[in-house]
């Protein structure tokens, strides 16, 4: 389960971004993560419960959005979903797209600080 390590890893930034705020708690963090990032949400979820403990999100809520992974078609300028598992085919000219544009995303959007000590 590498969402584990994710969620380390956003805990760990999410403090760095709280203190660079002149904070000691996190309230809230709200990361983007997309379709073909390889990330199963409710895993990072549950990940998140256990990596934030004893830090300064103790208390912290993880709000995930989620991103459709979508291709660019070239020839035609459609911009399409393509689903799980993934199909990079045109649904209006009927032609393969080579072109991702949304749905890698593994990121973090907002550190809310939490409440006064």
């Amino acid at each position: 389960m590498h969402e584990l390590s994710v969620a380390t890893a956003i805990v760990e930034r999410a403090g760095e971004l709280a203190r660079a705020q002149g904070t000691d708690t996190v309230g809230e963090v709200r990361v983007r993560v997309g379709e073909l990032s390889g990330v199963v949400p409710d895993a990072l979820d549950f990940a998140f419960e256990v990596a934030r403990q004893g830090t300064a999100l103790d208390g912290a809520r993880l709000v995930v959005e989620h991103v459709t992974a979508q291709a660019y078609c070239g020839p035609c300028g459609e911009m399409f979903p393509v689903g799980m598992p993934p199909f990079f085919w045109c649904p209006r000219c009927d032609r393969p797209s080579q072109e991702l544009r949304r749905g890698r995303e593994l990121e973090i959007v907002a550190v809310e600080p939490g409440p006064p000590d």
